[in-house]
């Protein structure tokens, strides 16, 4: 597992309007400058909160991530639960 490049790239994508407009022309091609595992850069792709959260991303990377795709706050707090 690849944690700390997982988080490295959410925080690039959050923090910095650049690089956030690079991964919104082309998410598959911005991921593979992240050394991610098949499951990491799957659950980047789909957005999916529960597998990030289960992959160790902490909360305060993932939410703005997640409101980036307009993940609702009802969605995010029942996919941290395992609700979805």
């Amino acid at each position: 597992m690849s944690l700390y490049q997982l988080q490295k790239f959410l925080y690039h994508v959050n923090r910095d309007a650049a690089q956030r407009e690079r991964y919104r022309r082309d998410p598959a091609a911005f991921i593979k400058n992240y050394e991610l595992t098949e499951a990491e850069a799957r659950a980047v792709l789909e957005v999916d909160a529960r597998a990030l959260y289960a992959l160790g991303v902490h909360s305060l990377l993932l939410r703005p991530f997640t409101l980036l795709h307009k993940v609702s706050n009802e969605d995010y707090a029942k996919a941290l639960k395992g609700l979805e």
